[in-house]
C-alpha cells in the first residue's frame, strides 16, 4: 500500500491509473515489494480508499519522517540543509465539476429518489427526469443569454428539490431506521435548498461536501475548488535537491499569515 501511494504521487496517477499502470510495469511491481511478474491486481482498487481513511493523517505523517530518516542516513540530506526554509500555501484542487444551482439541485433531487427507492419509500413524485431537462434546458438559456428563462426554470428546480424533502420527511415520520438512513442526506439537501450568496459556508459538490472555495488573484483563474495545503521545502538544495519537509491540509480557509508559526513548529 505504501509502496503505491508513493507510485501514484511520484507520477501524478489516479487510484485506478496507479492500479492499471502496476499490473504491466515490472519496476512498479518490484517497487513494492513482487519477486516475480504479477499478471493481475492482487486486490480491488478501493481498498487503497479504505486504507487511507483507516491509517490517518498521523500515519502519512510518519510516512514523511520516514522518507526524511532515510536520506539522512543515506546522506542525501544534511542537517544545515534544513535550517533556512521556504514556506508556502497553496490550493489542492478536488476532483468536482464547476459548482453551479442547477448541478447541486438536480444532484439532491437524484440522490433522494435513489435513497428513497431503496428503502422503499413511495413518493409522490421522483422529479429525476424532470430535473434533469430542467438542468438541459438552463445551460441552453444561459448559453443564449436567456436570462429570464434561466431564473424562471432554476426556480422550479429548487421547487422540486422542496417538495421531495418535504415529501420524504412526512414519509419518514415516526420511523427512527428510516430517520438514521436519510438523516445525513436530508441534511446536506436542506443546506443545499437554503443556499444564499451570503453565506460563508457552502456546499459546493454533493459527494465531497467539505471542499472550499478558495480565491487565486489570478486572471486565468480567480478561484479553485478544494483545500488550502502548506508546503515546507529547505531553501539550500541537498546533495539529492529539496525535499519536502512537511506538508499539511489547512480546513477553514485560514489567513496565510496565522498558519506560518504551528506549521514551522510542526516541522520541527
Amino acid at each position: 500500500m505504501i509502496g503505491l501511494h508513493i507510485l501514484k504521487y511520484m507520477f501524478n496517477l489516479s487510484d485506478e491509473g496507479v492500479c492499471e499502470r502496476w499490473v504491466y510495469d515490472p519496476y512498479f511491481q518490484y517497487f513494492c515489494g513482487e519477486k516475480y511478474f504479477q499478471h493481475e491486481f492482487p486486490m480491488e482498487r478501493s481498498s487503497m480508499t479504505h486504507w487511507r481513511k483507516r491509517v490517518g493523517d498521523k500515519f502519512c505523517e510518519t510516512l514523511v519522517q520516514e522518507s526524511l530518516h532515510t536520506a539522512f542516513k543515506l546522506g542525501a540530506l544534511e542537517i544545515k540543509e534544513v535550517e533556512r526554509v521556504a514556506v508556502d500555501t497553496t490550493v489542492q484542487p478536488k476532483a468536482i465539476t464547476h459548482p453551479t444551482d442547477a448541478k447541486l439541485y438536480h444532484k439532491a433531487i437524484t440522490h433522494l429518489g435513489k435513497l428513497a427507492k431503496e428503502n422503499a419509500v413511495e413518493l409522490r413524485q421522483s422529479y429525476v427526469r424532470v430535473s434533469k431537462q430542467l438542468v438541459v434546458k438552463i445551460g441552453r438559456y444561459i448559453h443564449a443569454k436567456q436570462m429570464k428563462r434561466a431564473k424562471k426554470s432554476l426556480k422550479k428546480l429548487k421547487t422540486y428539490l422542496g417538495r421531495i424533502i418535504r415529501d420524504i420527511r412526512r414519509k419518514i415520520d415516526g420511523n427512527e431506521p428510516l430517520k438514521e438512513a436519510f438523516c445525513l442526506s436530508l441534511e446536506k439537501a436542506k443546506k443545499i435548498f437554503n443556499l444564499k450568496r451570503e453565506d460563508s459556508e457552502k456546499i459546493y459538490s454533493w459527494h465531497a461536501p467539505e471542499v472550499e472555495c478558495i480565491s487565486k488573484g489570478k486572471a486565468h483563474k480567480p478561484y479553485e475548488f478544494g483545500c488550502k495545503v502548506s508546503l515546507i521545502t529547505n531553501v539550500n538544495a541537498a546533495p539529492a535537491g529539496h525535499f519536502v519537509l512537511h506538508t499539511a491540509a489547512l480546513h477553514g480557509r485560514p489567513y496565510d499569515g496565522h498558519t506560518l508559526k504551528p506549521m514551522v513548529e510542526a516541522m520541527q
